[in-house]
């Protein structure tokens, strides 16, 4: 028996990267996925964002491994696209118990877009809270309890990055959703849902490992590197962030709430 065997997620930015990495380490553990992704391009962004090729992928890994799993592209800015999806998945796979708030970009760059500092504020933030807000009232209405992470960053916890207006509302957000995840665990116990918050360091997905975040990481050595980690790597992997995810949901961790767990490599504590 798997760990979440009769539970069903629903993870945000799960065409690719950590949010992939996810809903396949979940369904492992024996979770059906409600995976959702924008599956399209934010002007601001200076890499490629995921397509619907790459969702059609994470289904066929989900599927692979013996899971149900309803994939739709929906934009978490929107609320009313979010709730759809959600309310599909819901629908076809039962009452959702986990919430993987994920999606999320990075619109650092040398030369910053104008749209920057909004964009980083309504998708690393607003977005996070559409994501909670579209799963609670039945996740309430269940009575089940559940468990809601949010995926933050090292970034949410120390201030490195950088002075550009994308890199400062990139940092101002993932602050935020630590704050907003305190506030959720408190009034959310009554139910018995906890929340939490993941903060990875530099993850090796397509959001960090691009040309433009090269050139914006290369402006300060404290930003990457093996030099900025406590252990010696440069980065870590998406896998490392969802087996962090992973123990986080379960019941292994039933009485771990309104913690900020850094996935790290040592990063926060050597700053």
């Amino acid at each position: 028996m798997g760990k979440l065997d009769g539970k069903v997620a629903f993870i945000t930015g799960a065409a690719r990267g950590m949010g992939r990495a996810a809903a396949v380490r979940l369904a492992e553990d024996g979770a059906d996925i409600v995976a959702v992704d924008i599956c399209g391009q934010i002007a601001s962004v200076p890499y490629p964002l995921a397509t619907v090729d790459d969702l059609k992928e994470t289904e066929r890994l989900v599927e692979a491994l013996g899971r149900r799993i309803v994939a739709r592209a929906a934009d978490v800015r929107d609320r009313e696209g979010l709730q759809a999806a959600f309310d599909e998945g819901r629908a076809e796979l039962g009452p959702v118990g986990i919430v993987i708030a994920n999606a999320g970009i990075a619109p650092m760059a040398v030369e910053e877009h104008p749209a920057a500092w909004q964009d980083s504020l309504d998708v690393n933030l607003t977005g996070v809270f559409h994501t909670v807000d579209v799963a609670v009232p039945s996740m309430v209405e269940a009575g089940h309890g559940g468990s809601i992470a949010l995926v933050s960053s090292t970034g949410g916890l120390v201030g490195v990055n950088g002075p550009d207006p994308g890199g400062l509302s990139y940092g101002a957000a993932k602050h935020a959703v630590v704050g907003l995840m305190r506030s959720y665990a408190n009034f959310l116990a009554r139910h018995s849902i906890r929340v939490n918050t993941v903060n990875p360091t530099g993850t090796r997905t397509t959001m960090a490992v691009n040309d433009a975040m090269a050139a914006f990481f290369a402006r300060s050595a404290s930003f990457s590197g093996e030099k900025a980690r406590a252990l010696p790597v440069d980065m870590i992997e998406p896998e490392d962030v969802a087996n962090a995810l992973a123990w986080l949901v379960s019941d292994d961790a039933r009485y771990v709430t309104g913690v900020a767990l850094p996935v790290d490599a040592g990063f926060v504590n050597k700053k």
